[in-house]
Parts: structure tokens; sequence; C-alpha cells
């Protein structure tokens, strides 16, 4: 006669399966566990292969939902008293300067490691499909870049909110290189700032646009993005894992569900994707892979707390269009771009040539269509898929890194080297001092 469990142990038993079956049960009957398979392959569990990059980006969305939604009680949206609403924040409310430093963190955190995971994704030819049928992977991927230009628009919104100097004239450059798109440059910074200053109508707008529409986009992108994985069958790694074993006839079983039309035409993502000897190589869900979760959860949570820490959310004067600070940059996700618009500016003749176009629009318009369009055009073999650094790939590869190589050099260039006039200085050396305005 089995024990009766006691009433937390009722709550908790999805969790904490006794046996294969309750895990298999606990998938169906808990709300947050339907999301996951009976079932994940132990490859896809592993720490070297994916780094968790892509749960640590949803982790750190997480932290900014609902750090944000505090926030939201506290500030306030209007010219005259965003900026003395965040400096209550730091003096005033408890603990509000570490509840604005870990949104800020967790803010730049979630760009660094969303622009990763997608290095990742390349580098192991990820966004190929394998051997199964109806996925979709090139698909994903695409949804993956316009999830990362929607963190970077995410983030730069909530640049502005303080309401300081280095906010006010971060949107300046911003928004400024916006403005040089041909044809729609100028009017798409007007509907951005609201009008052509940077005022009232501009920080409503970057408020609403933070506080609910991009979030709205990216968690509708973010759920999108998981279902096409689990209808993919996984991680890449796994049909790796599959065409490396001898193939065989697999009876669906009858204890499984199946996509009907998938049974019908003799081929089931899950059916096809099997593995041959599914105990080997597989894990129930519940407890493996909600312990990980936990896990990742928990290091990103206490990463985010230690760097907010150690990096206090900086607030300047109020912001004042009348001072220019010099230098005035980007947000740092943006100074490599800035630092493209320098470089492609030069004269010919006389004749200037705009940065702003060249380095600002065009080449990384190009650089983000180049992204979209790459699955299409990879010809690589099945066998690359999932593989890092796979052999085949190795001039796709070394194309990607060298771009990445270069936005971070650009990055590090704009973030250390340029002063004054946006001149170029050593770390060693110092900066002119500026004659002060008054």
């Amino acid at each position: 006669m089995a024990a009766r469990k006691s009433t937390w142990e009722k709550i908790t038993w999805t969790w904490q399966p006794a046996s294969e079956r309750e895990a298999g049960d606990s998938i169906v009957r808990n709300f947050l566990l339907h999301w996951f398979p009976a079932k994940v392959a132990r490859e896809s569990l592993s720490w070297g292969y994916s780094f968790w990059l892509g749960t640590v980006s949803a982790v750190l969305f997480l932290i900014l939902t609902i750090t944000g939604g505090v926030l939201m009680f506290l500030y306030v949206p209007s010219v005259e008293r965003a900026y003395l609403s965040v400096k209550d924040l730091e003096f005033t409310v408890s603990f509000g300067w570490f509840l604005r430093g870990l949104h800020r963190i967790g803010a730049h955190l979630m760009v660094a490691f969303v622009f990763v995971h997608m290095v990742r994704v390349f580098l192991t030819g990820a966004y190929k499909n394998g051997t199964a049928t109806q996925q979709n992977r090139p698909l994903n991927w695409v949804i993956g870049v316009v999830l990362l230009l929607a963190t970077l628009l995410l983030s730069f919104t909530g640049y502005l909110l303080p309401w300081d100097q280095l906010a006010y004239w971060a949107i300046t450059v911003g928004t400024n290189i916006a403005s040089a798109a041909p044809v729609v440059g100028e009017a798409m910074r007007f509907i951005l700032l609201g009008g052509n200053t940077i005022e009232q109508g501009t920080l409503i707008r970057f408020y609403v646009l933070h506080c609910f529409f991009l979030p709205l986009l990216v968690l509708a992108l973010f759920s999108y993005h998981m279902w096409r994985v689990r209808k993919d069958g996984g991680l890449a790694c796994v049909d790796k894992q599959a065409l490396d074993q001898k193939r065989e006839k697999v009876v669906p079983s009858k204890s499984k569900t199946y996509s009907l039309l998938g049974i019908a035409s003799g081929a089931s993502v899950h059916v096809e994707t099997s593995l041959v000897d599914e105990v080997q190589h597989t894990v129930p869900s519940s407890p493996t892979l909600t312990r990980r979760l936990a896990l990742v959860t928990m290091v990103t949570l206490a990463l985010s707390s230690v760097l907010t820490l150690l990096f206090h959310a900086p607030l300047e004067a109020a912001a004042n269009p009348a001072v220019t600070p010099n230098p005035a940059k980007a947000p740092w996700y943006f100074l490599w771009l800035q630092e493209l618009v320098t470089i492609t500016t030069f004269t010919v003749g006389g004749y200037t040539i705009n940065g702003a176009l060249i380095g600002g629009i065009i080449i990384p318009g190009l650089l983000v269509a180049a992204a979209i369009a790459w699955p299409y055009f990879d010809k690589s073999s099945v066998r690359s898929v999932g593989v890092w650094f796979a052999p085949e790939r190795r001039k796709q590869n070394l194309i990607f890194l060298l771009v990445v190589a270069g936005i971070l050099l650009f990055t590090i260039i704009g973030t250390y080297l340029r002063g004054p006039y946006w001149n170029w200085y050593w770390p060693w050396q110092s900066w002119p001092v500026m004659p002060r305005k008054f």
C-alpha cells in the first residue's frame, strides 16, 4: 500500500517525482512543466554545448520585468519630475538604489548574453535543419535576430528615463545616427522623439515603448522562439547524436502522444528524432531539467546582484540641453556604430562623405540583412549541424568571427580611446581640461 503524501508533497510532487511514471505524469499535470517535453536528451543538458546562454537571457528578462514593474510605482515620466524621482530612488526609498542598479545591470547583461547566445548558435551551425522532418530552424534564427534588435531597442529606450546628462546626450547621439537613413531618416527621428527636440513628448514615448510595447514584443517573440525549439526537436546537438546512431525503424509507442498528421504521413518530428536507445540518452525533464534551470536562475540572479553591488548605477546632473558634454557618447552597445560613423566620414575633393549614412545605416543594415539571409544560403551538410567549429564551416565561422571581432574592437575603442571632440587618446594620456560653459 502506497504511503500517504503530506499536503506539501501533494503540492510539490510534480517537481520531485518518485518514479519515471510520476515524472511523465508531472509534465501533463503541472501547468508550468507542460512547457517541457516528458524527456530531454542528456547531450542538450551539458554545460559545454550551449552554456545555457538562452536560458540566462530569459532569466534576465524575468529579472527586468519584475524590477521594472516595481520601478513603475516609483518613477514619474515627467520632464520636471523624472530626474527627482530617480534621485528619490537613490537616496530616499529603502534599497531603491539596489532595485534601480539591478534593473540597469540586468539590461546590460541581457544585451550581452543575447548577443553571445547568437554567436554560439552560429558557431555550432544550430540555425540549420537536421535530418528530422518539419524542422524550421532558419525561421527560428530570424526570430532570434529580431529578438536581438528588440533587446537593443528595449535597452535604448530605457536609457533616457533617468533624464540626466548621460541619458539625454546618449539618446541625442543615437537618434542623430538614425536620422541619417535615406528618405525616412528625419521622419523616423521625428516620430521617435515626438518632435524635433528631446523633451516631454520624447520621454513619454520612450517610457511607453520601454514599459509596454517592447516588453510585449520580446515576450511574444520569445514564446514563439521556445515553441519552435520544441517543434524542431530540441537543441541541434540532438540531431547530431541521432545521426551518429544506427538508424532503425522506430515504432510509435502507445503511451506517447504524437502529431496526428505526422503519424498519418509516417513522419512525425517526435518519431523521427527519437533516439534509438532512449533509456541511455534521455532523462526525465522533471526533475533533471528543472533542477538545472533552477541552478541557472540562481546563479544569474547572484551574478546580477554582485555586479549591482560592485558597479553602482551612475546618475549625472539633470539633463541640460544647453550644456553639451565632450565627448557625447552613445550607449556602449551602440559605440561600435559611433566609431564606424567616425571612420567612414572623410573628405574627397572638398566634398565630405556622410559617415552617419554609411557607418550608421548602410553597413549595419547590410549586416542585419546578411544575418537574416545566411541560413538560406548556407549549403553545409547536416553533419555540421550542432557541431562546434565544424571543419566544413571553417570559412563561414571565420567571416562571422571577423565581424564579431570588429564590433568588439570598435566598442573598446569608443569606450576607452575616444576623448573630447572624439579625438584618439591612449589610456595613459590625460584629456585636456575643457573650458566650462557658464
